[in-house]
């Protein structure tokens, strides 16, 4: 493999899973992995958009079993590592072990960033299955620096190999991303790992933020194809990173290539800052709610950027997206 400075994983097969309404084909994957590989994309994660196990009426029914999509694109790349996603209580012990046998490597632990807690026991079973263990603090926003230092420690103290800080909601701004890197880089050995999403168009100088404060794992995106207005474009990412001298290790012609000639014609529309995801960034709401709050307010015929500030006050967290047709069906009472 190439020497990095740093290790991009490319979201779009996993976070793009939510802008797909969860419909990837085994075609599809198998297309964007060969050619994300050939471009030297270290990790891929691909997984429903809530992890293993996601796919449920709750969250959106995947096209196609997630298990096939890993073992398809495990079979398919030649040096990239497959990663996958796991959130304790929708994925289970059983299908991260399935996950490793079909050829997953890295597992990204994911938990509410206060509920650091429920993860010790999927982060010693990823170990023992040697893959290797992020743990994934989502919501980052929501916690002030100290707590987040003190749910990472916790991660760390689980065997983590890396934490990550987790702006699920695009809400953070680039001096709350220095503060939380900083105080994590201060109080924790293992690697720090930063993930975006653009809905207040500060995805990439977030990360830059990220990277000035010691990151070394950076989220992207490729052609911004992720929930919400997406994460941190992946080939944007790989051209600022060359400008700035820093080795992804990722060739920026082909990244190019994939996002123009592979990604764009997959695409239900193009990524950009609706009204409805910078709302998502300003209200400090779960990116992968976008379509849930556009299809409720279709139905109650309201407003969706009301639903979305109402889920802000309301500081609903991944996982409960029942209560987005609460919030919907009380509004329209009004």
């Amino acid at each position: 493999m190439t020497k990095r400075d740093l290790l991009i994983t490319e979201v779009a097969l996993r976070d793009g899973s939510h802008a797909v309404n969860h419909q990837f084909t085994l075609d599809q994957v198998v297309n964007v992995s060969k050619a994300l590989d050939e471009a030297n994309v270290p990790y891929i994660e691909v997984t429903h958009g809530d992890g293993l196990g996601g796919s449920s009426l709750q969250f959106g029914l995947s096209h196609t079993n997630d298990l096939e999509l890993i073992e398809a694109a495990a079979a398919t790349v030649k040096n990239a590592k497959i990663s996958v996603l796991l959130l304790p209580g929708v994925g289970t012990k059983e299908e991260l072990k399935q996950a490793a046998k079909l050829g997953a490597k890295m597992v990204r632990v994911a938990t509410h960033v206060t509920e650091a807690d429920v993860a010790p026991q999927h982060i010693a079973l990823a170990k023992e299955l040697g893959l290797e263990t992020v743990g994934f603090l989502m919501m980052s926003h929501m916690a002030p620096v100290d707590k987040l230092v003190e749910q990472a420690k916790l991660m760390e103290s689980y065997g983590a190999d890396v934490v990550y800080a987790v702006d699920s909601a695009g809400a953070l701004l680039p001096h709350e991303v220095k503060e939380r890197i900083r105080a994590m880089k201060e109080n924790l050995s293992v690697e720090i790992g930063f993930h975006a999403h653009n809905n207040l168009s500060l995805a990439m100088a977030n990360s830059l933020a990220a990277i000035e404060e010691g990151a070394t794992r950076i989220d992207g995106s490729i052609r911004c194809l992720g929930a919400g207005a997406g994460n941190t474009q992946t080939e944007v990412l790989v051209a600022v990173l060359d400008r700035l001298g820093i080795n992804s290790g990722i060739d920026l012609y082909k990244i190019m290539d994939v996002a123009e000639n592979i990604i764009a014609p997959i695409l239900p529309k193009p990524q950009e800052i609706t009204k409805d995801s910078l709302t998502l960034g300003y209200a400090g709401v779960y990116s992968s709610f976008l379509l849930h709050s556009q299809r409720a307010a279709e139905r109650f015929n309201i407003d969706s950027r009301d639903i979305l500030i109402e889920l802000g006050k309301h500081k609903v967290v991944g996982g409960q997206e029942d209560m987005i047709l609460d919030v919907a069906a009380e509004l329209a009472k009004k």
